[in-house]
């Protein structure tokens, strides 16, 4: 079954579950912070 191993793999949430109220997330993957960005306009910004 392809599609189940699909799903095993993947993630889904909704920007609104993530973000709450802020409009900034931090996501600490391995040795890095990412920053996520929510903006004005609704769009995501993804920095290092």
């Amino acid at each position: 079954m392809p599609n189940q191993k699909k799903q095993e793999q993947e993630k889904k949430i909704s920007s609104k579950e993530l973000f709450g109220d802020a409009k900034v997330v931090l996501i600490e993957h391995e040795a890095s912070v990412y920053r996520l960005l929510l903006t004005r306009q609704g769009k995501l910004i993804l920095n290092k």
